[in-house]
């Protein structure tokens, strides 16, 4: 299912952020505890009546050392690029300047849709201004006051008015995987790999997006769609040298994907950015597999002092297989749809509620939880409540009383019990009579 792109453009101090995130509303979830997560977010989805769409913010998105006027240009292309709808954002209070005719030129020419956001319009004054912007050319104009919230629902209606409800769109029952890292880890390299495989037919899917290209993989008798986001080739070089362009790239990958191989370079091991990716595959609730790839590349290289040094570095992924090949030479490529296959099912394991009650019960007396203030947490009964990933609700006398070391051991005796691989885990903890 492949949701629209709304994407934000113009020039720096108009207010974009403020608007992206008034568009996206208070969805945006952060793991406190989880490091590496990117609190610097460009890339969102919003939902407004029964649609739903992507939003980028290109104001986030900034190419160091290009000329001032070159930087709005590369964010302009971006956004022209990967957008159904483009959402141009000028100053009410200021009026028109240079730089707003220099990024109407550009999306003039580029065919899309075009909704040109006045924003700061919380004063006579600059509702007197509202007019001079007419002269932009463009069919659609908003005001707004971002800062105020004032608008917000004429602009939703506007942007949604060539969209289809999401009941319209029929899911795709096939596994999907994407293959997502930083650019230069071989991402491309080890899809052809996978590809090249004698067990594998391939066919391109028709209609795919602009960012990412979906390819059918035939294993075992099973169709898996793999998604891309280094296919694309056109301007992927100037993109793919903007580090956060890379991550959003990412992140679009990783929101259609069932579950993600996360692919790292074995000569650079982990880096800061790779953190980032692996955390909002957690934070979405995605299956994982970590590839290190350019294995041939180390003399004596030893799996069990990588695999150590990986389990350091991502702590927060215990969970998560390990495979490590070389795109290259096609070396242990075979170790990767296996892992796929296998955390596939994990994502969508079911396990009944009998068994998983008497794990529980048997952890709970194996370690009794300490009392505080004279009272002690009493698990009286789980049940799981969702699937992809797994959701297990416990049912406690205070879910006050759940210290998060307790639910961390919680999760490693589920974990322990029951085939949970590759794929993270939701503990909630409900009051009875809840």
């Amino acid at each position: 299912m492949k949701l629209p792109t709304v994407a934000l453009v113009g020039r720096p101090n108009v207010g974009k952020s403020t608007i992206f995130n008034k568009l996206v509303g208070e969805k945006i979830s952060i793991i406190e505890d989880t490091p590496g997560v990117t609190r610097d977010r460009i890339y969102s989805e919003a939902s407004y009546k029964n649609y739903r769409f992507n939003v980028i913010d290109t104001g986030g998105i900034d190419s160091s050392n290009e000329e001032f006027n070159d930087n709005i240009k590369i964010q302009a292309e971006i956004a022209i690029d990967e957008a159904d709808v483009v959402l141009f954002v000028v100053d009410g209070k200021e009026g028109l300047t240079s730089n707003d005719y220099l990024v109407r030129d550009m999306l003039r020419n580029s065919g899309k849709k075009v909704i040109v956001v006045i924003n700061k319009i919380d004063n006579k004054k600059a509702e007197e201004n509202i007019y001079d912007f007419y002269e932009l050319g463009f069919d659609s104009y908003i005001p707004v006051s971002g800062e105020h919230g004032i608008g917000f629902f004429e602009l939703f209606d506007e942007i949604v008015s060539n969209f289809s409800p999401n009941d319209n769109v029929v899911e795709d029952k096939r596994l999907k995987f994407s293959v997502i890292g930083r650019p230069n880890v071989g991402k491309s390299s080890l899809i052809n790999a996978l590809l090249n495989e004698e067990r594998v037919i391939v066919s391109n899917v028709a209609g795919t997006t602009r960012d990412a290209i979906d390819t059918i993989l035939k294993y075992n008798g099973e169709e898996f769609i793999i998604i891309d986001t280094a296919g694309m080739r056109k301007k992927g070089k100037v993109y793919e040298n903007i580090e956060k362009y890379s991550l959003m790239r990412s992140m679009k990958a990783i929101d259609r994907s069932d579950l993600c191989l996360l692919v790292i370079n074995a000569e650079e091991g982990i880096i800061e950015h790779d953190k980032h990716i692996a955390g909002y595959v957690l934070e979405k609730g995605k299956g994982l597999i970590i590839v290190v790839n350019k294995w041939d590349k180390l003399e004596n290289p030893s799996i069990k002092e990588y695999t150590q040094k990986i389990r350091n570095e991502f702590q927060f992924l215990s969970y998560a297989p390990i495979v490590f090949v070389s795109a290259l030479t096609k070396k242990r490529i075979h170790t990767i749809m296996p892992e796929v296959l296998k955390v596939g099912e994990n994502i969508n394991r079911e396990i009944s509620t009998s068994l998983l009650n008497d794990v529980i019960s048997e952890a709970y007396l194996l370690n009794i939880p300490p009392s505080y203030k004279g009272k002690r947490l009493k698990i009286y009964f789980t049940n799981q409540s969702g699937t992809k990933p797994p959701k297990f609700t416990f049912h406690v006398n205070n879910k006050g009383l759940v210290h998060f070391s307790y639910e961390r051991y919680l999760e490693n005796k589920l974990r322990e019990n029951f085939e949970l691989e590759g794929t993270p885990i939701v503990l909630q903890f409900k009051n009875r009579g809840e």
